[in-house]
């Protein structure tokens, strides 16, 4: 299937996401801030990048931006549940920025699974 980078600085939903994911046989690698999601980005081909929004070091806004500009072809998810304004604003600069799905948490892993089906397929 396809080699899936799931960038969250929560231990929880990094693993919910890998077990998930793996189940459905994605390849997954993980990371748990922006920063290291970046180098990851640079050692090995992504398909698809699942990113939160607010984390240390490298949000997820600075991530997508990353993606944009070095991988153009690499397919983003981006996914929030805080932040001090609205975490639906942010995820529509999200889609603006090139996320082709945001999710707000806590969110459906079934819609979030065909979510990333569609795009792994496309």
């Amino acid at each position: 299937m396809a080699r899936i980078l799931i960038i969250d600085d929560t231990d929880e939903m990094l693993a919910m996401l890998q077990k998930v994911l793996r189940r459905s046989g994605h390849e997954v690698v993980a990371a748990n801030n922006g920063e290291t999601g970046l180098r990851c980005l640079q050692q090995q081909p992504i398909d698809l990048v699942v990113t939160d929004i607010f984390m240390p070091e490298k949000d997820g806004i600075e991530i997508i931006r990353n993606l944009r500009r070095h991988h153009p072809q690499v397919k983003v998810i981006a996914i929030s549940g805080g932040g001090e304004v609205s975490p639906q604003s942010y995820l529509t600069i999200a889609e603006k920025l090139g996320a082709a799905h945001t999710f707000y948490k806590p969110f459906n892993v079934k819609e979030f699974l065909q979510a990333v089906h569609k795009l792994v397929e496309d």
